[in-house]
């Protein structure tokens, strides 16, 4: 990713929409005729926006949701079939398809998969590499690849580290949906809640991880990713030395004095 300045001004999004709102970015996946599936205006937009969100501090949590009645089908096969599409977007490409996964799990702030319908195929990208994912009960999940002849080789690098490793074997080998019980039990989700209140438990959720130290949540997923890579041997003193540097950084030391003058912390 380059280090050039990025804004939203003047860009037009054409499938996706964007709201920040009191340190929440939400990225609104819309193309609801398309079951939101990704082509690759979809994927440049959100990764953009991903990108926009890591770099303004401002931006605390990212919630990534949908609308129409399925929350993403994955990708969009006339895209992958090598059809052209046209497009009125005028944002610029900052990677690809497989970048999205990436983004997501390198954007070290808090992400929300706020799961209002049934999420196929390449949409486990979005749900294995967020930091949270809550769906409405009763939405089914799968990953049906293998029925068309394909295999979903790029979300397994992240579906097999949310669930347990013969339950996600199954589950792409099959290609069967699941439903909310079952992911939730299998780590796939955090939480399934009711439909009509999907929305509420969400920016509850959204905003009780906006009110944390910014600079330390980022530190500290910054530090979980990177630990994930590594042996335990190895890990230990990394986390030692991340330790340190958080204990010196300036939210530690508004929230150590915050504690000790018995009130709130006010984070930069």
């Amino acid at each position: 990713m380059s280090e050039e300045k990025l804004s939203l001004q003047g860009l037009v999004f054409e499938v996706v929409e964007l709201e920040v709102k009191n340190h929440i970015l939400t990225i609104t996946l819309n193309r609801p005729k398309r079951k939101n599936a990704i082509n690759p205006t979809m994927a440049a937009e959100i990764i953009y926006a991903l990108d926009y969100a890591k770099q303004e501090r401002d931006i605390r949590v990212v919630v990534l949701a949908a609308n129409g009645d399925v929350f993403c089908a994955g990708g969009d096969l006339s895209a992958m079939s090598g059809k052209a599409q046209e497009t009125t977007s005028t944002v610029p490409v900052r990677g690809g398809q497989d970048d999205l996964a990436l983004r997501l799990r390198h954007l070290n702030k808090p992400s929300i998969a706020c799961v209002q319908g049934n999420l196929f195929a390449g949409a486990l990208l979005f749900l294995c590499n967020v930091t949270h994912a809550i769906a409405a009960e009763g939405v089914k999940f799968s990953a049906p690849e293998i029925k068309r002849g394909i295999w979903p080789f790029m979300v397994m690098g992240g579906l097999f580290r949310v669930m347990p490793q013969r339950a996600a074997l199954d589950f792409v080998m099959r290609g069967n949906a699941i439903s909310t019980e079952q992911a939730e039990k299998w780590g796939l989700i955090n939480e399934a809640v009711p439909a009509d209140s999907l929305q509420d438990h969400v920016a509850s959720l959204a905003t009780e991880l906006a009110s944390l130290a910014p600079g330390t949540m980022s530190l500290g997923l910054a530090a979980y990713v990177q630990q994930d890579n590594m042996d335990f041997d190895s890990a230990l003193p990394f986390l030692r030395d991340q330790l340190n540097a958080c204990l010196q950084s300036a939210d530690a030391k508004e929230g150590i004095t915050a504690f000790f003058e018995k009130r709130e912390p006010k984070w930069d």
